[in-house]
């Protein structure tokens, strides 16, 4: 029953388009990304006198920086205008930056492309606060978890076809033609989508002072800050999502390296990982009732803990080069499969309850910028996974399953600790409804 009333969201006018236009963001994102990356890499051979490698990393930090900068301005933004509207002014603006990004694909204008993978980091800088913000205002509170469910289950996808498509795209004749226009194709889709989300009343008071980088920044830290629960909330998906960096960063060595596997498998690894993600996210709404609840988070705290600890274990002997059918159908291979899925189911039935939570528990009229600084730690903790692994796998020399080991071991003190503070701090909180959490115990 839950489940059905999760699908019969996708129906519906008030949330339909909404998700055809996040989808389409999340893809185009990473369809544009990982189709420059493929050119500077197997045409171009570098960019600017510098390494192949190089220029990867240039390009990971050229698309994260705007989270950095400018989530502040975002969560303003997005709390004191009409939220559809401001989804349809950063739509617009993707369909401005793809134009250029396709003409500079076909001219080879690759420095400027890269340029432009800063600004497709922006214009989503700006739609992530208004991406989860705008959820309360067109859901119901029972709603509330499968429509992230969905969400999560979407974006996850998206990322993946995203990332996959451009491979294929890549080999066929007319390629860069082709990419062109796919990444301006969708880009126009999702600003048609955009154009049917429902009008929604702004919560906050007008913006009156100039906006700054800095300041606006500073101020939705320190407001994320005042509601502890929420912090801890946040802190936590932060966490996985350092955990799921780590995941993402090392797939393509751990496939090369330690399966002896061909680019195939790394993108079975990611696709497994994937799915996984998926189907947690979509399990939430049916496991919590359709509830804004908590209570499985500790359960998926500890499958992250378990199948990661696993997978260290669960590595074969290998002894050919096999490719993603070799994966597949070797039985040496279905117990790190399984753990993959595992890790990834885990970390749906991680986040979803938590990102449900923190709509829940903050105001209207802050909620928006409670998701822009999300977004800001959560890039802090990306970050902080990539200067892990750069630390311990390229100065200290670990090999990637005793990294990945070691993230898994200690994820489950970190995740239960901040669950437990959580859970500590709002038995403290006083019974006005406005403080009270909602969130069944």
């Amino acid at each position: 029953m839950a489940t059905r009333r999760q699908f019969q969201l996708l129906g519906q006018r008030r949330f339909l388009p909404y998700f055809l236009t996040q989808f389409s963001g999340a893809f185009n994102d990473n369809l544009f990304k990982n189709l420059l990356l493929l050119v500077i890499t197997y045409r171009a051979g570098g960019l600017m006198g510098l390494s192949v490698d190089l220029v990867v990393n240039l390009a990971a930090f050229l698309f994260i920086l705007p989270y950095f900068l400018f989530s502040g301005i975002a969560g303003q933004l997005a709390d004191r205008f009409e939220q559809a509207v401001l989804i349809r002014r950063v739509k617009a603006l993707e369909v401005g930056i793809m134009v250029v990004a396709a003409t500079g694909l076909l001219m080879g204008w690759y420095e400027v492309s890269l340029l432009l993978l800063f600004l497709t980091g922006v214009q989503s800088t700006f739609f992530g606060p208004v991406k989860y913000a705008i959820l309360p205002r067109v859901l119901a509170e029972r709603e509330l978890v499968g429509g992230n469910g969905l969400v999560g289950m979407g974006t996850f996808v998206a990322i993946l076809l995203g990332t996959i498509a451009a491979g294929p795209i890549m080999v066929l004749p007319g390629a860069l033609w082709i990419g062109a226009g796919a990444v301006l194709s969708v880009a126009v889709l999702g600003y048609l989508a955009a154009r049917s989300i429902p009008a929604t009343m702004p919560t906050g008071p007008p913006v009156r002072e100039k906006l700054s980088l800095f300041r606006e920044t500073l101020a939705i830290l320190r407001l994320a800050r005042e509601r502890r629960i929420v912090l801890l909330g946040i802190l936590a998906i932060s966490w996985f999502w350092l955990l799921g960096a780590a995941y993402l960063t090392q797939f393509p060595n751990f496939a090369r390296t330690v399966l002896n596997g061909d680019e195939t498998v790394v993108s079975l690894l990611l696709v497994l990982f994937i799915i996984g993600i998926s189907i947690g996210a979509m399990l939430c709404e049916t496991l919590n009732r359709g509830v804004v609840s908590l209570r499985l988070v500790p359960f998926a705290a500890l499958g992250l803990s378990a199948f990661g600890t696993d997978l260290y274990f669960a590595v074969p002997p290998v002894t050919s080069s096999p490719d993603w059918w070799v994966l597949l159908t070797d039985s040496r291979f279905y117990r790190l499969e399984a753990d993959l899925l595992g890790i990834g189911l885990s970390g749906g039935l991680f986040i979803v309850p938590l990102y449900a939570f923190i709509q829940n528990e903050t105001p209207p009229d802050r909620r928006a910028r409670i998701i822009a600084a999300l977004n800001v730690i959560n890039a802090l903790f990306m970050v902080i996974s990539a200067m892990l692994g750069m630390v311990l796998l390229g100065i200290i020399g670990l090999s990637i399953p005793i990294f990945l080991l070691m993230l898994s071991l200690v994820s489950l003190p970190v995740t239960l600790g901040l669950l437990w503070r959580l859970h500590q701090h709002r038995r403290t909180l006083p019974d006005d409804p406005g403080e009270k959490l909602s969130t069944h115990r």
